[in-house]
């Protein structure tokens, strides 16, 4: 048996490599999102990368920091993407340029830009605006709905005033809408059977979607960019809460394939918790990380008041990671359990 000599060094990997790697990563779910929602999602896209790029630009003239060594590592790229996924692909265009102009500017340059933020910036956005804006973060268009790309322009830059008969709730928030209004008259089977909204696990069409996600996910996992620790963890913790529940009571909780088909799970257990800026680096603390984010983000969106508690939760388990990974450091080699 060959083995290779040493040393046994990992391949180095600058930031705009593994950004641009991520960015690959994400072209499945963004292409099944397109196909299935149509263009809109690319226009966001765009307007969020834009928008990411300008404000980046400005700020690091304001700090005198290069701007091509910052501008061209992907990191300002990749946070715009994430916002432009996680908010409606109808929105108004200036409500996804104010989302992304406040991860950019408050969420990651003022905590001292790429490296230095607490708080994963995608996450910050999404939480200020569907606080500030919920009517507007809660418009998502029907499956199947193909409206030309002129259209589709008409509604984003505002030029088509009715845009509420082309939108309506996520699966998650029609389901849990119709769960409380019906308060024991409507059950899970019924929903899922009878109305148009949801598909043969959990909501039409964005079952691709999310799967799109978890291929994109597993390639980073491949390419040795992410570890599995977080995004198994996050998923096992959603499946154990969701399917406890589910047992106990099928008619009042959904699946567990439900919620993992469904929202932002998926997308947030390998694109958003996997960051190792906001997120935990030990492999313990990791698991940790995930296993709490993925608690929260099924009691947020089960039990509270918004359609999904994905960012919500990673936004409190950024606020713990420096415990986490403080509690969960290895131990030195050499060193005996306990001693200093």
């Amino acid at each position: 048996m060959m083995f290779a000599p040493a040393p046994f060094l990992l391949k180095d990997a600058s930031v705009s490599q593994v950004m641009t790697q991520v960015c690959l990563a994400l072209i499945p779910g963004i292409a099944v999102y397109a196909w299935l929602v149509g263009p809109a999602i690319l226009v966001q896209l765009a307007i969020a990368s834009f928008t990411a790029l300008l404000a980046e630009a400005a700020i690091l003239r304001l700090r005198d920091k290069p701007l091509a060594l910052f501008l061209s590592d992907g990191s300002a790229v990749v946070t715009a993407w994430l916002i432009a996924l996680t908010f409606p692909p109808l929105a108004p265009w200036w409500l996804v340029a104010t989302g992304t102009l406040f991860a950019i500017v408050v969420a990651k340059h003022l905590y001292g830009g790429l490296g230095q933020n607490p708080f994963n910036p995608a996450m910050v956005a999404f939480a200020i605006c569907i606080v500030a804006f919920p009517a507007l973060m809660s418009q998502w268009p029907s499956i199947g709905l193909k409206l030309p790309l002129l259209d589709q322009l008409n509604i984003i830059f505002g030029l088509a005033p009715h845009v509420d008969a082309l939108s309506g709730a996520t699966p998650l928030d029609a389901m849990k809408t119709a769960l409380k209004l019906g308060e024991g008259q409507v059950n899970v089977a019924h929903l899922l059977e009878n109305q148009d909204i949801y598909g043969n696990f959990a909501g039409r069409g964005w079952e691709w979607v999310t799967g799109a996600y978890l291929l994109g996910g597993l390639w980073l996992w491949q390419r040795k960019l992410i570890t599995w620790h977080a995004p198994l963890a996050f998923l096992a913790a959603m499946v154990l809460i969701s399917g406890g529940l589910w047992l106990y009571r099928p008619d009042s909780f959904a699946s567990p394939l439900f919620h993992l088909l469904s929202g932002g799970a998926m997308l947030g257990a390998f694109f958003i918790i996997t960051d190792p800026v906001s997120g935990c680096t030990t492999p313990r603390g990791k698991l940790i990380f995930g296993f709490g984010a993925g608690l929260l983000a099924y009691i947020v969106r089960v039990f509270g008041g918004y359609p999904d508690g994905v960012a919500f939760a990673v936004l409190l388990m950024n606020l713990s990671a420096p415990l986490i990974d403080r509690l969960t450091q290895p131990r030195i080699f050499g060193m005996k359990e306990g001693r200093p």
